[in-house]
């Protein structure tokens, strides 16, 4: 159902490589199970753990049903973690599994990308072409209920399990949205979501466009196919792109460096910086711009997160392309997955992401250089004016119908239907211009 950016990390007893889409996490990071247990850099605060043991043996003497053990110290790594920050998490086996599952091209959901603030579900984005884009959902909304099941005092992953289900079942979800007075509520098919990332067309003759709805292993390559194929449609050399992360809750950090680099000859990708010595790491640019230089905007929202905030960053801090849109989400944290001996795994955030200029990605997102909010233009309905045709008993006009807004020109149907792309397609070609001069 989610997709985020996950980086590769080497630990003594090697490395395994996974890239999830995974449900309401930061990138993340499969490494390999520890040998053996890390020696302790400080002593063990014998203390509190002692005070661990008290309360433990309390809850199993006086509560009001039996515990386990088992079940106590499950929930005390889970306290534990979840008090780190929303991303650091125990997974059981079972979690570790569905994990692991969803690493696929494609799997079973509602395509929705969640994360927690505090305390809250919070859409970060929907995924293109899946059942919660098309019933409406969108970024910012807060999942209150889940089949009615309150979410309130739920751990993210408890919630995303909740949403989770068989492709053909059925789940109705309660959200609450801003400027919006009540609850809203959408039923929703959950269906086998299949993740293609890229899609492209033809705005004008010279000016391309790109979308990218998440980075998956095939994105990089899909780029490559879909400027060819603009250029031949083009039938000449394209005059500028405009590349649309708009909505685009990130995925692969190897795919995310992989298409900034398709539009830089040099300079830093992105860095991640951690307390551990292999959190640490810088990617750069090769030679080699599939666009030789042509003009680029970038359209960012508030649903832009992750590895998309990647790439959005280094085209902006290579001033290689203008970001034009919303401030994006501000996802910038690594999660490292570390299986455990007992099957489960323990996930774990392990360090930050910043832009080419130092310019850290958490909680702060992606600026853009032209702020444009999104609407839509649309005539006003009867209800916001008042004129003669409004009035009980006017008199009817028999001239000819006017022409409908399917005649509009391209021009002013791509204003009425994304006035973000419209404005970012004026100012793609006020740079080609400007690059003439």
């Amino acid at each position: 159902m989610f997709v985020h950016c996950f980086k590769s990390r080497r630990v003594s007893a090697g490395l395994v490589l996974a890239l999830a889409l995974a449900l309401g996490t930061g990138p993340l990071a499969f490494a390999a199970p520890p040998s053996a247990a890390p020696a302790a850099t400080t002593a063990l605060p014998w203390q509190q753990v002692k005070l661990l043991a008290d309360v433990m043996q309390l809850v199993k003497q006086d509560y009001v049903e039996p515990v386990s053990d088992a079940t106590l110290l499950t929930n005390s790594i889970r306290g534990m973690l979840a008090g780190l920050d929303p991303h650091s998490a125990y997974l059981d086996k079972s979690d570790y599994q569905q994990l692991q599952i969803i690493t696929t091209d494609q799997f079973g959901g509602l395509g929705l990308e969640v994360t927690q603030q505090d305390g809250a579900v919070m859409v970060v984005s929907p995924i293109d072409g899946t059942p919660a884009a098309k019933a409406g959902i969108q970024s910012g909304d807060l999942i209150l209920r889940v089949n009615g099941t309150a979410l309130d005092g739920l751990t993210l992953d408890q919630a995303v399990a909740l949403m989770r289900g068989k492709p053909g079942t059925v789940v109705t979800l309660t959200a609450l949205r801003r400027g919006v007075a009540q609850p809203l509520s959408f039923t929703l098919t959950r269906t086998q979501v299949h993740l293609t990332s890229v899609h492209s067309r033809l705005l004008q003759p010279g000016y391309g466009y790109l979308r990218i709805s998440q980075f998956s292993e095939d994105t990089a390559d899909g780029v490559m196919s879909a400027v060819k194929s603009l250029v031949q449609q083009n039938h000449a050399p394209l005059k500028g792109l405009i590349l649309d992360l708009r909505n685009n809750p990130g995925g692969l950090l190897d795919a995310a460096v992989d298409v900034a680099d398709d539009f830089l000859d040099s300079g830093v990708i992105v860095s991640a910086r951690g307390r551990a010595p292999d959190s640490n790491f810088m990617r750069r640019a090769t030679p080699g711009d599939i666009l030789a230089g042509a003009p680029m905007v970038v359209l960012v929202n508030a649903g832009t997160a992750s590895a998309a905030e990647i790439t959005a960053g280094a085209l902006q801090d290579n001033h290689r392309a203008l970001i034009l849109g919303t401030q994006t989400f501000g996802k910038g944290s690594v999660q490292t997955v570390i299986p455990l001996p007992e099957g489960g795994a323990l996930k774990l955030t392990t360090s930050l992401y910043y832009t080419p200029s130092g310019h850290s990605i958490q909680a702060e997102g992606i600026k853009p250089n032209i702020v444009v909010p999104e609407f839509k233009l649309t005539a006003p309905t009867a209800a916001e004016t008042l004129t003669e045709a409004n009035l009980q008993g006017h008199l009817a006009n028999n001239a000819p119908a006017p022409q409908p807004a399917a005649n509009l020109s391209a021009k002013d149907q791509l204003a009425q239907q994304d006035f973000q792309l419209y404005e970012a397609l004026n100012v793609l070609k006020g740079l080609t211009l400007a690059g003439r001069d």
